[in-house]
């Protein structure tokens, strides 16, 4: 059974196949890489993946490798988790249409699956991106000053 590892905080740049493999490659020769790369631009979109034979390897792996510095940063490897429906979903739109039919997407009075969905949370009020929440916080303070 094969395990594949994320790689991330990879340089969004032109990172070749070559150079991520050569990093693992002291764990063998079975070991295989990808780098994920953008369609349009060819760029490297930051991240990869790696693959190896065993659970014990994969351990390995992510001990010596996690936090290893590459080109000026520090890689995160962990264990990949395994696609959601939602993300295969996700991918397969973003691939060209190769069919003469319409794209469901066209057209129609369809609502998104996203804007039908209802929070998650206990209170029921839609939580904002903790990544961005201070900058949104900042900018109802703003919004309250300019209607008063």
């Amino acid at each position: 059974m094969s395990v594949r590892l994320y790689v991330g905080n990879l340089p969004k740049e032109q990172v070749d196949r070559d150079e991520l493999h050569a990093i693992f490659a002291e764990a063998g020769e079975s070991v295989s890489t990808k780098v994920i790369k953008d369609r349009k631009t060819g760029k490297c979109r930051g991240f990869g993946f790696v693959t190896v034979p065993t659970d014990e390897l994969a351990d390995e792996i992510i001990a010596k490798f996690n936090g290893h510095m590459f080109k000026d940063v520090a890689l995160k490897v962990e264990k990949a988790q395994p696609r959601s429906k939602n993300s295969e979903e996700e991918d397969s739109s973003s691939k060209p249409n190769t069919n003469n039919k319409p794209s469901g997407r066209r057209g129609g009075n369809k609502k998104s699956k996203r804007a039908t969905q209802q929070p998650t949370t206990d209170s029921g009020a839609v939580q904002p991106d903790p990544r961005w929440a201070e900058q949104l916080a900042i900018l109802k303070e703003r919004l309250a000053a300019q209607s008063k």
